[in-house]
This record gives structure tokens, C-alpha cells and sequence, in this order.
């Protein structure tokens, strides 16, 4: 790479090196006009170019030229410093998308774990206010059933019996139960479920240690625990609830480049998906 491509700013005293061609996304920007020496304001001092803006905002602006979507952390506050700055720089698709401040905003997510003892079993439901939550919890949860005579259920053979897996109950797009542990079906048949959460490859059948696993997997996925307490003494219905900040879906800008329009950038909001 010559040194023709690369771009040296040094913005509120914080510097930053990037391509040319990054800078000059948006044609009729301040950014693309510095780059072409078209903008006098911005002065080239010892081969870097000096702007007297604030540096830590910048790398935001930087971000967003690179990849062309607004991705802010979740503890993010200043959208109107930032949106003064996307208009100094001339980038007003960038502007208008943080005017659209409740879009960009993280949104307090809720999570409910319910679980009971009933003799040799475990009963569990999970209810969030984030359907899309509660439908990748089920994707890495697993319930597997194995059915066997009770006189043989103590060989030493039993843990060769096949097991199959089972589909999850989902009352809603907001819920689902499971249970796991033992039960005597008809004759001398005992019904075991074991439950495997994703990505620990351990089969549990004992109710305890599939929720302190199920615990551990929320807390590690970003979740802090609430509260913990018993909603019906006589049933022994334990009740967990959760929370975390879900960062909103990004905003990305697609940008046009079309003839006959002078190099002027077009550009249209569009809704990216993020990850948890």
C-alpha cells in the first residue's frame, strides 16, 4: 500500500490512521473534501491532518465508516454530541440515523426461570419478554428419553439404552417447559429424561444440577440474577428472574453509487440484526 492510501488524523489529540477510500465513502462529506484538499479548515501539520473535535466521538465516526452501520456499546449516552458531529462532518445519513435515538437505544430484557421437585422429578418453565431469547435457549437445550424395565434399571448395562431426543413444549413464542428425572409408565416401565444444555455435552437427569447448569449458562450469556424466591411454599416452585440489556438491532446505511450523480452517495436506512 502507497502512502497515497493512507490518511493520518489526529482529532482532539487521539490519532488515527485509515484509508483514503474509508474517508471518501460519502463524496460530498468534509472527510472526502479533506482527503482531496478541498476543505481548508482541516490543516495538514508534519503529514497528519489536524482537527480540533472531540477525539473519542471520532472513533465512532471512524467505525461507522468502515462498516457502514451505527453499532454503539449499551452504556452509550451521547447521541446528540454524536449527531452534531456526524453534521460537522458533513455525514448526514449518519446524522439523521442518530436522530433516531429510540432505535439505537438498548432495551431492558426480562427472564423467569420456574422450577419444582416432584419426587424423582424436575419441573422447569422459562418465560422472556425477548421471544428471539426463549428461541435460541431452545436450540440449545436438549431433552433425551430412555425407557427400560425397572428390574433392570440399576444394570450396569442401562446407560447403553438408546436415547431419543424430544421436542420442547412451547406454549408461546415467549415460554417453554421441560422436566427431566424418572417416572414409572405402565407395568414396570421407568421413563428417564435427561436434559443437555449447549455447549456442555453432559446428559443430567438429576433436577439440581440441570439448574444450576441452566443458571450458569444465563449468567454467562450476560444475564445478572435479580431475585430468587419461592412463589408456592406447598409445591417447592422456585423462582428465578433475570435481566440484561439487549443492544438494539444496528442501523446500516447502503450506499449508491450511481451514474450521473456526481459521486453524491445515496443512502437508505436498513435494519441489521445483531448477535446477544
Amino acid at each position: 500500500m502507497s502512502s497515497r492510501e493512507l490518511v493520518v488524523l489526529s482529532v482532539g489529540g487521539v490519532r488515527f490512521v485509515t484509508r483514503a477510500s474509508t474517508l471518501q465513502q460519502f463524496p460530498e462529506s468534509r472527510l472526502a473534501r479533506m482527503v482531496n484538499d478541498d476543505d481548508r479548515e482541516f490543516k495538514l501539520v508534519n503529514g497528519e491532518f489536524f482537527v480540533d473535535r472531540d477525539g473519542a466521538l471520532f472513533g465512532y465516526i471512524m467505525d461507522f465508516l468502515r462498516t457502514l452501520q451505527v453499532s454503539l456499546p449499551t452504556d452509550f449516552s451521547d447521541y446528540q454530541r454524536l449527531q452534531r458531529e456526524a453534521e460537522y462532518y458533513g455525514l448526514y445519513p449518519l446524522a439523521d440515523l442518530l436522530s433516531q435515538e429510540h432505535l439505537l437505544k438498548p432495551r431492558l430484557e426480562i427472564l423467569e426461570v420456574r422450577f419444582s421437585l416432584q419426587e424423582m422429578q424436575a419441573f422447569f418453565r422459562i418465560f422472556g419478554s425477548c421471544s428471539s431469547t426463549i428461541a435460541a435457549l431452545a436450540e440449545q437445550i436438549t431433552v433425551f428419553t430412555q425407557q427400560q424395565s425397572g428390574q433392570g434399571w440399576n444394570s450396569p448395562f442401562s446407560s447403553q439404552k438408546r436415547l431419543v431426543p424430544l421436542p420442547l413444549e412451547r406454549p408461546s413464542h415467549h415460554d417453554m417447559v421441560f422436566l427431566c428425572g424418572t417416572e414409572y409408565s405402565a407395568g414396570d416401565q421407568v421413563v428417564a429424561r435427561y436434559v443437555s444444555i449447549k455447549p456442555d455435552n453432559r446428559k443430567l437427569i438429576n433436577g439440581t444440577n440441570v439448574l444450576g447448569l441452566l443458571l450458569d449458562s444465563l449468567l454467562k450469556d450476560g444475564f445478572h440474577l435479580i431475585s430468587a424466591r419461592t412463589v408456592a411454599s406447598e409445591e417447592k416452585v422456585e423462582c428465578y428472574t433475570f435481566e440484561r440489556m439487549k443492544r438494539a438491532a444496528g442501523l446500516a446505511i447502503t450506499v449508491n453509487q450511481t451514474a450521473g450523480s456526481s459521486g453524491v452517495a445515496q443512502a437508505r436506512r436498513s435494519q441489521v440484526q445483531k448477535g446477544k
